[in-house]
């Protein structure tokens, strides 16, 4: 396994982590802090426009480690029935900002439905439809398999399996451009977990998303813990995606309405620096 102890050259910060801050103070702490790497979200590239976005990253010299988020191909929108437009705009963001990929979280059920296998069905026919445009425009997709509790409201695929068996399904020869991002707070309770990494490989490893599992957690989405705070062995998954061939960034995201979202962002910073360098 990688050292993470003695520098900062493996971490990545997702915007969503200091949400209490602009892009702009985001960009700035990292790089006062020598982290070179930071995930945004499009509503914080609408709010401070792409193009000073860019400028943002350029001169500060971060790389877009990644970009959240597109999917939500099981809409009722008859005029966009798969969301493929707006999945389009937001891959031509991810590409104008140089993302290493962009992460789809990929939709529930419909409003109304009930018809699970429906609605992956759905999935599978949008990514398809988006992978050819991702292609052309040499922007990766990632499937981000949730936590089965989002099942229903934010994402019907919900194990390392499923997403690769779509992998595998669109796009067998492993061309780059369809991957997986493995969330460790999705991931970490399946017993399969660690057979499927190996079988994910270097090929479809694309993201490596660390935070924690606090015991109890009462919100899944907004309950997210700092490394070492939870009960997951993140230096165990790690081990795993790194000795399948991963060899990409940390990526700390972590959603904490109760907790970290309430500091000072220059601690949270600091704090994941810390753990970074301990828990991952």
């Amino acid at each position: 396994m990688r050292n993470l102890s003695t520098d900062l050259n493996h971490l990545a910060i997702n915007t969503a982590t200091i949400k209490q801050w602009s892009l702009e103070q985001i960009v700035e702490g990292c790089y006062a802090r020598g982290i070179r790497a930071i995930t945004p979200w499009r509503h914080d590239i609408e709010k401070a426009g792409l193009a000073i976005a860019r400028s943002w990253f350029k001169d500060a010299g971060i790389a877009v480690s990644g970009y959240c988020r597109g999917g939500f191909f099981t809409t009722s929108d008859e005029k966009d029935p798969l969301a493929i437009n707006e999945n389009r705009r937001a891959l031509e963001e991810a590409t104008e900002l140089g993302a290493a990929g962009m992460a789809l979280v990929v939709g529930g059920l419909p409003n109304g439905s009930k018809d699970i296998e429906g609605a992956r069905a759905q999935v599978v026919e949008g990514i398809a439809a988006l992978l050819e445009y991702a292609k052309v425009l040499k922007t990766p997709l990632l499937i981000e398999p949730l936590h089965p509790v989002l099942a229903a409201d934010r994402a019907c695929v919900n194990t390392l399996r499923h997403a690769l068996d779509i992998c595998d399904e669109l796009d067998p020869d492993v061309s780059g451009y369809l991957g997986v991002a493995f969330d460790v707070h999705h991931l970490w309770w399946d017993p399969e977990l660690q057979a499927q990494t190996q079988r994910a490989g270097k090929g479809r490893l694309m993201a490596f998303h660390v935070c924690d599992w606090l015991v109890p957690t009462k919100d899944v989405l907004t309950e997210r813990g700092m490394m070492g705070d939870g009960v997951i062995d993140i230096p165990k998954l790690r081990g795993w995606v790194e000795a399948a061939g991963f060899d990409g960034l940390c990526e700390v995201e972590i959603f904490s309405a109760k907790d970290w979202w309430t500091r000072d962002g220059g601690e949270v910073l600091d704090v994941c620096i810390a753990r970074h360098r301990t828990a991952v």
